[in-house]
Formats: structure tokens, C-alpha cells, sequence
């Protein structure tokens, strides 16, 4: 797993131009538009031009490709893939910067979209903006709403959604990146192993930003499987399991779940029995795979019929 600082140098001939990421002409939009940012809504736009241009060939995009980005802020980002892909629909929940984005970005492939990413259903959304493209979702996400953005794209996406490239608190990014049985992993890192496979580009100092967040940031690539990477009988279950014992990530994964779910502490160690595990397993310890056996087998032996128990 690469964890590396922002690739490339800043030479003469390596210099990326970028008027949106300069210092000065976010002070004059400022001052122009009486923008102020908004601290809830996770404003920091870039200040470095490099990182939005890395961002795009990491992303390996062309005019094929349609592009979802979320939060585009004044367009720094949206400014180097209207460069590249085919389609950008940037999507902007703050009315205040709506003005801005009309003056700078004047392409004809970017369409700025006024609302909350949160409330649009990707099936039909997706069809609607890019038709039979394949799309990617490039994105320098808010830190405060990360996870419900991703799991979102993971499981509501329809299978035009390709690769999703998104800007990440450097912490969360090692966690959405874990690989299952570690303990840097959470239930978010099972949910994108199942559908996905991840991986760290690049690190982003918060000396790139403009305001400095507390924090580094990374970058993420999540190329979406064709098919999920483990076979399960019932995946909704299987997550409702992963969610449960990592709510209770500090006690054994019977505890875990007889405290909270219909199974009983003793067929949930004869399950674990059967699936030659410790009893006193816990969550962060179980990998994809044997989350997806476990759940079967307790369905299996809850419910024979195979019907959803959970």
C-alpha cells in the first residue's frame, strides 16, 4: 500500500498552472462575492496546483469518461478535469458559492449542480447527467462527511460507476484502506474490500489547503468490482453482523453480537466452532471471508429455509 508523499517536483518545466489555486484569486473572489467559508460544511479549497492535477491522472480519465465530482468549492478541482473528461457534474450543496463556480469554470463539458449529494438516487442520477458513459467519481471530500458519501457511492451506484478517487483524512484513508483482519480496519474497510479494491496514492500536507485543516489528508483510489470479492447468501445481513460487532469492537465477537442481535451467545460459538475461529475472537481480527461464513452459517442453522433473520 503506497503512502507516499505528493509525487513529482515543481521544476520550471514541471509547473502546473492553475488560477483557482492561487492565493490571490481566492482573496479576490472573496472580497468580490463576500464569500466567507464555511467551517461546517468542511471548506478548504487547494492551494497547490499540483494536487488536483495529480488527482486527475491518478484518476486515468479521458473525453470517454464522465466525471461526478462532490463539493467542487470554487473549482480548483473541477478546473483540471474539465481538462480531461468527456462530462464533469459538479455537485455544490452551498448556494454561496453557486455565483462563483458560474464565473469560474466556463466550459462547456462542467454542469454545476445545486444540491445535496446525500438526497440523489445515483441509478437514475447517473444516467441522467453522463448517459452510457463510464463514470468516476474524483472528489476532494469534507472530512465530516466522508463515510456516508462513500458507503453511499459503494452500495447505491449502478455498475457504470467505475473507479472513485477522492481526497480523505490521512487516517481515514489508512482505515478505508486496511486490509480485513487488521486492526486499523472498521466495518467501512469491509464494506470497500467487498466492493472495491483500494489503494493510497499520495499524501496531501495541509499546507496545500487555504485554511490549513489540523490534519493531513491522502488520496485514495477505489477501483469498484465487476462482482463483490466474497460470495454470501445474504450481504445485508452480513454488514448488519460487521456493524454490530464493531460497535462493540473492544469485546469478543460473541458478546458482541449476542448483546445486540437474535442469535444466542451459544449457537454463535458453535458457529464459531464450526468455522474453526477462536471463541474469543473479535471483529477487527475477522477477515471478509469469514464474516461471509459465519453469516451463513447462522442463518443456515436460525432460519434453514435460508430466510433473513436479522
Amino acid at each position: 500500500m503506497a503512502d507516499s508523499p505528493i509525487p513529482g517536483g515543481d521544476t520550471p518545466e514541471q509547473r502546473i498552472v492553475n488560477p483557482l489555486c492561487e492565493r490571490e484569486t481566492i482573496n479576490a473572489l472573496r472580497k468580490q462575492f463576500g464569500f466567507a467559508f464555511n467551517k461546517g460544511l468542511g471548506q478548504n479549497f487547494l492551494v497547490n496546483p499540483r494536487i488536483p492535477w495529480q488527482i486527475v491522472q491518478e484518476a486515468d480519465i479521458d473525453a470517454s469518461w464522465g466525471v461526478l465530482e462532490i463539493g467542487p468549492g470554487i473549482g480548483c478541482l473541477t478546473y483540471e478535469l474539465a481538462q480531461h473528461a468527456g462530462r464533469v457534474a459538479a455537485v455544490e450543496i452551498d448556494a454561496a458559492l453557486l455565483p462563483i463556480l458560474e464565473q469560474t469554470l466556463p466550459f462547456d463539458n462542467v454542469h454545476v449542480v445545486h444540491a445535496d449529494f446525500m438526497d440523489l438516487n445515483l441509478a437514475d442520477w447517473l444516467p441522467s447527467q453522463f448517459g452510457d458513459r463510464p463514470v468516476a467519481v474524483v472528489a476532494n471530500l469534507p472530512y465530516y462527511i466522508t463515510t456516508p458519501i462513500l458507503m453511499r457511492l459503494l452500495e447505491q451506484a449502478p455498475p457504470q460507476l467505475r473507479r472513485i478517487v477522492v481526497m480523505v483524512q490521512r487516517e481515514v484513508a489508512v482505515r478505508l484502506c486496511a486490509p480485513s483482519g487488521s486492526p486499523e480496519g472498521g466495518a467501512i474497510s469491509l464494506a470497500v474490500e467487498y466492493r472495491s479494491l483500494p489503494r493510497i496514492l499520495f499524501r496531501v500536507p495541509p499546507g496545500c489547503f487555504m485554511p490549513a485543516p489540523k490534519v493531513e489528508s491522502a488520496v485514495v483510489r477505489m477501483d469498484l468490482r465487476t462482482s463483490p470479492a466474497v460470495s454470501c447468501s445474504n450481504p445485508d445481513a452480513m454488514f448488519r453482523l460487521i456493524r454490530q460487532g464493531f460497535g462493540q469492537r473492544r469485546k469478543t465477537l460473541v458478546n458482541a453480537l449476542g448483546n445486540q442481535g437474535p442469535f444466542s451467545k451459544a449457537l454463535l460459538g458453535d458457529a464459531l466452532d464450526a468455522l474453526h475461529l477462536a471463541r474469543d475472537i473479535r471483529a477487527e481480527r475477522m477477515t471478509l471471508s469469514q464474516f461471509a461464513a459465519l453469516t451463513d452459517f447462522l442463518l443456515n442453522h436460525a432460519c434453514p429455509d435460508g430466510g433473513a433473520v436479522l
